[in-house]
């Protein structure tokens, strides 16, 4: 059976909460715990020097190549490729470094580029995309001077110009963005209500009146973006999260049920038969050595 999954938060003794680090040099310090999945609550950007390699974020394998862009949310469960040849940079950076203001943390929680609902965001880097690379170092050269005068300021300025600029790329590359309005809104904040509150509340009925909309009205919201109804998305997010626990950890089925609001392990079992088509146990055994 799989060990548990490894929880980090971000490390402490940084004057601000953003951190530029070598990928060789990472593995080279801890490949053991980066190839066991493991999750964060902060936000990673991979910029992969080599390639090709594959990257797991939520049962999900993303082949990277060399030069490519690699953005992870926070919370997602990943784990990164098992090759020892791996070069390239990575910034991790938290809410309380970018958001100087609750339009920062929208604009996060909003970010095409950190969105659940989607495809992990990756981006082949070319020539066009100069741009990226220019910030991507000013970045890092800014976080190597951390006593300058207005270091805080620059450093997030360069992150946000960064980010921008890579959504301008990802939209080019092709990619489909849900189109800003009151349903994206509410998507939004739907999105947050079910990420905190998915194992103790499973009714559509109990988020629309928190966000004191109508269920009819939350449903137009979620159907006309996502093509999903608000009872998919909460059982969604349940059986995404029973799979973590069933792959990468040992507790018993019962413990599991339990934790994510299931009283009795039988109507655990018949949950997750139904949306998965095979039960807890037989997942667990199909997906763990």
């Amino acid at each position: 059976m799989a060990a548990e999954i490894l929880s980090y938060n971000f490390k402490s003794g940084f004057k601000h909460e953003l951190e530029v680090l070598s990928l060789a040099s990472l593995y080279a310090d801890a490949r053991q715990a980066l190839i066991h999945p493991h999750r964060a609550n902060f936000y990673h950007v991979f910029w992969f020097l080599s390639g090709p390699h594959t990257h797991h974020v939520d049962f999900k394998p993303v082949p990277v190549k060399k030069n490519t862009l690699l953005f992870v949310n926070k919370e997602q469960v990943q784990s990164f490729d098992q090759s020892a040849n791996i070069s390239g940079k990575l910034i991790l950076f938290t809410d309380r470094f970018f958001a100087k203001s609750a339009d920062d943390l929208r604009f996060l929680n909003n970010s095409i580029l950190f969105n659940d609902f989607m495809e992990p965001a990756v981006i082949n880097l070319t020539k066009p995309a100069d741009q990226l690379f220019s910030c991507f170092h000013q970045i890092e050269d800014e976080f190597t001077n951390n006593n300058a005068l207005h270091h805080y300021d620059l450093l997030r300025n360069y992150l946000h110009n960064f980010l921008l600029l890579a959504e301008r790329q990802w939209r080019q590359s092709g990619f489909k963005e849900i189109k800003k309005g009151a349903d994206l809104d509410y998507l939004t904040l739907f999105k947050e209500l079910v990420s905190r509150h998915f194992k103790e509340k499973k009714s559509v009925s109990h988020y629309a009146s928190e966000m004191n909309v109508s269920e009819k009205r939350l449903g137009q919201a979620t159907v006309k973006t996502i093509g999903k109804t608000p009872k998919q998305v909460i059982d969604e997010r349940v059986v995404l999260e029973a799979k973590r626990l069933l792959t990468h950890t040992s507790q018993s089925i019962k413990q599991i049920g339990y934790y994510l609001g299931f009283e009795e392990p039988t109507n655990f079992i018949k949950y997750f038969r139904k949306h998965e088509g095979v039960t807890p146990i037989e997942f667990r055994e199909a997906h763990t050595p």
